[in-house]
This record gives structure tokens, sequence and C-alpha cells, in this order.
């Protein structure tokens, strides 16, 4: 087990060795009291390549399934390719 607070900046890196950015915060269920996502803040890099929209102010963040967490330490591993990224929703 390990404290929410523990996860905030950790790198994230996909299966395919891309580096896309740094966890940003959890989305939790509160109905059911599970973290359901991963708020990832994308790299400038990681946006441009996956042609999201940069805001003004900030950075965009998307959220990650906890299902697609291959493995935990140092940085957070993804069992999803960095093309997969593009399809996954925005944070709100």
């Amino acid at each position: 087990m390990t404290n929410s607070a523990l996860l905030n900046d950790r790198r994230v890196v996909t299966s395919d060795a891309w580096d896309i950015g740094k966890v940003d915060g959890i989305e939790i269920d509160t109905e059911k009291w599970t973290v359901t996502h991963l708020r990832v803040s994308l790299s400038k890099d990681s946006a441009q390549e996956l042609r999201f929209k940069k805001p003004i102010l900030g950075d965009v963040v998307v959220c990650i399934p906890i299902n697609r967490i291959k493995a935990f330490g140092d940085v957070i591993t993804l069992d999803a390719l960095f093309s997969d990224i593009a399809s996954l929703a925005e944070c709100q």
C-alpha cells in the first residue's frame, strides 16, 4: 500500500519507452471508494506528438485507467503504447 501523495511527480513511461509526463493526481470513485485513474500531466513533447491542444495556462492532463499500470517503482510503467495515449480522454 502507498500514500497517494507519493505518486505525485513520478514519471510515467509507456510500454514502448516513451516518457509521457508526470503523475498529477488520482481519480476516485466515491461510491465504491476505489482509485480508478491516474491523472498524468503530459510533457510538452508528448502533448504535441499526440496532437493534444495545449491550454494557454497549465498542461494537458489525461486520465489513465489504473488497469493500464504494468509496474510501479521509481517510475510508473504502462502496458499501453505511446500511440494508445491519444485515445484517452483529458481529465476534467
